[in-house]
């Protein structure tokens, strides 16, 4: 019975998704995050996604930084 709440569950969490999300920078970051996680007092889900988020942050801001560059370049 668990079985089939947990599909019904993720079935409608995909259908509901508005689109998808481009994650550049969120596997290193969640990978390096959990393995921190892990070992500092085994918080692995929560580094993962403190990861996440800062491993995304960080190639948002290495491409507007490079979109900057190209727009000062092309003047």
């Amino acid at each position: 019975m668990t079985k089939k709440i947990a599909a019904a569950v993720l079935a409608s969490c995909v259908a509901l998704a508005p689109a998808p999300v481009l994650a550049k920078g969120c596997i290193r970051g969640a990978i390096a995050g959990g393995v921190a996680g892990h070992y500092a007092h085994h918080h692995a889900v929560a580094g993962a996604m403190a990861g996440c988020a800062a491993g995304h942050y960080y190639y948002k801001h290495k491409a507007n930084v490079a979109k900057q560059q190209q727009a000062a370049a092309a003047h």
